[in-house]
């Protein structure tokens, strides 16, 4: 990235943490300054996710010309010349499936304003080639998870914008890190700061208080979020930040809750570094701005992550409304008279709680019986299925109704993780004369490391005598997510003005506090399923993977909460015994 000063702290901003967000921040990030009147050298997009390949897969199905982002094209066409006019470099995931298209298509917009940008793109990650040696056979996607070195290649060549397939969200930050830093494959410890960096800011505004627990408390909720900044050093240091006068704020707090999102065990594993997550630590070092420092890494581990969807079948759901008095006895019936009716391979019903006693308004006098079906084929789904529905609605239990007429079956995909050998995965440049380059495997420097076995972390000693029953979110923050059939909930001590001993007395009792004998009673829907805790004791942290809860992911789940994004927040509404001096 020629023309910038040596040494200085690269600016990159984020406009997307997922296909569908919000379209105008492409032109909020560009026109946007620091407080200190600084705007970016870099602009990324993440708009990749595990849901989003089956989409972008489905896509193809239809038209193999697709299978990236649209939106972002429609992003470029309002901003392209404002991004070269600033000399902001773009890089985003938006290419998907086909990332060469994408970048066809931008150059189309390009000339289309009147405009000649150097546009390149990174491929390579689609390895359905390799389905058949590996037992993915009739696999709609099969991506393989590259690493920033490509994304740095490119811009070091002139590229002034970069599209890439399936990259970790974080390797849109550690690429313009690289280029700009001149970071080797071996600079580990460099690497990984720019990886949590990237973690940070990849998700967009959940840096600045996007579904972030605290919520109350957070400043400027009168006008949308803004997003973040990361100003990466060349040590691999950087501070979180965002443009003056946007909403929302950069705290240690709303900068953890990102930090622990979907992190899984203490080792980050990418496929440039793995990063010791225990090296982490935050500083509040002004409004707004919060530094991460002395983060460690070591070599990368010895294969990639493969992200594989296949389509599942077919589904399709009710959902029936009961209202005020024998709930139980309602939903009962309901399911006497429509269970004999099913033929559908897996029938799953939701539990219908009691609604509120003498409630004010008939809502919230209603609960909802959810039947949800599924099978290989679209007929036990499909009507045969709506039309036994509907036929109860004059012969069902008093106050039958639905909160929404009968749908089409739809199909449904299978996602998950698997893994395949750095050597049969060819990571490729394209750059924009056409030249094509092969990206050196960055363990062709170093050896890699063993991806790490579940383990739980060690627990400080014995319960302290507790005293009060409340909440967990009295003093604790939550942010879920998923993981594939896993899902991932990262708890940590607020920072809300406590003195220094009692902060530490907290984090001393939530380490003990969640131990794997004490989450059942937590997660009872967790009781029979395995939990890895992991202790995060810079971050104040707690760190929860709950193994197969989701069964086969977000697209095939059928519970509540699919992507199992609320699943923090019920756990903070738990009571729990607190000891009085902790309140």
């Amino acid at each position: 990235m020629s023309g910038r000063p040596e040494g200085r702290a690269l600016r990159i901003g984020n406009c997307s943490g997922f296909y569908g967000d919000r379209l105008s921040a492409m032109r909020e990030m560009l026109q946007g300054v620091s407080p200190d009147g600084h705007g970016l050298d870099v602009l990324t997009g993440d708009y990749l996710a595990e849901l989003t390949m089956l989409i972008l897969g489905k896509d193809q199905l239809k038209d193999p010309s697709l299978g990236y982002a649209r939106t972002f094209v429609r992003q470029l066409e309002d901003c392209l010349g404002l991004a070269l006019e600033r000399g902001v470099k773009v890089v985003a995931n938006a290419g998907g499936l086909n990332p060469a298209n994408l970048a066809d298509r931008v150059r189309e917009v390009a000339k289309g304003l009147g405009l000649d940008p150097q546009v390149a793109h990174v491929e390579g990650d689609d390895v359905r080639h390799l389905s058949g040696q590996n037992g993915w056979e009739g696999a709609l996607t099969a991506n393989a998870y590259l690493g920033g070195f490509g994304i740095a290649a490119a811009l070091t060549a002139g590229a002034d914008v970069v599209v890439t397939g399936r990259v970790t969200d974080a390797s849109l930050v550690v690429g313009p890190a690289v280029a700009h830093h001149g970071w080797t494959p071996t600079s580990y410890d460099e690497l990984a700061g720019a990886v949590v960096a990237g973690h940070v800011i990849e998700c967009g505004t959940q840096a600045t208080g996007g579904n972030f627990s605290g919520f109350l408390d957070l400043p400027h909720r009168d006008r949308p979020l803004g997003f973040p900044v990361a100003e990466v050093a060349a040590d691999g240091s950087s501070v979180i930040t965002k443009h003056a006068g946007t909403g929302g704020a950069v705290t240690v707090d709303t900068v953890t809750a990102q930090l622990v999102y979907e992190i899984q065990s203490t080792r980050y594993l990418g496929p440039d570094v793995t990063v010791h997550l225990e090296s982490v630590r935050l500083e509040q070092e002004g409004e707004d701005r919060v530094a991460i420092v002395g983060v460690t890494g070591e070599a990368p581990p010895e294969r990639l992550k493969v992200c594989v969807n296949e389509l599942g079948g077919w589904r399709n759901q009710v959902e029936l409304v009961l209202t005020g008095l024998d709930v139980d006895a309602k939903a009962a019936w309901a399911r006497e008279q429509l269970g004999p009716r099913l033929t559908a391979a897996e029938v799953t019903w939701s539990e219908a709680s009691a609604p509120t006693p003498d409630a004010y308004s008939e809502e919230a006098a209603s609960t909802l019986l959810r039947c949800t079906v599924k099978d290989p084929s679209p007929d036990p789904v499909g009507r045969a299925f709506t039309a036994a529905a509907v036929e109860l609605a004059l012969g069902s239990y008093p106050g039958f109704t639905m909160t929404a007429p009968p749908a089409p079956a739809t199909p449904y995909g299978v996602y998950r993780p698997e893994y395949v050998d750095r050597a049969d995965v060819t990571h490729t440049v394209v750059h924009a004369d056409g030249r094509r380059e092969v990206v050196a495997d960055p363990t062709a420097y170093t050896s890699p490391v063993e991806a790490p076995g579940r383990r739980p972390s060690p627990y400080p000693g014995s319960p302290d005598t507790l005293t009060r029953r409340l909440p967990l979110g009295t003093f604790v923050h939550a942010r879920s997510g998923d993981k594939g059939g896993d899902a991932n909930i990262g708890l940590w001590v607020a920072h809300d003005g406590a003195d220094p001993a009692t902060y530490d007395a907290r984090v001393q009792w939530l380490f003990k506090l969640m131990s794997p004998r004490g989450i059942p009673a937590l997660l009872p829907e967790a009781a029979d399923l395995d939990v890895d805790v992991w202790l995060l004791p810079h971050l104040g942290a707690v760190n929860l993977v709950v193994h197969g809860l989701l069964g086969q992911g977000v697209a095939a789940s059928t519970r509540f909460d699919p992507q199992a994004k609320a699943l923090g927040e019920w756990l903070r509404s738990r009571l729990v015994s607190i000891e009085e001096s902790l309140v």
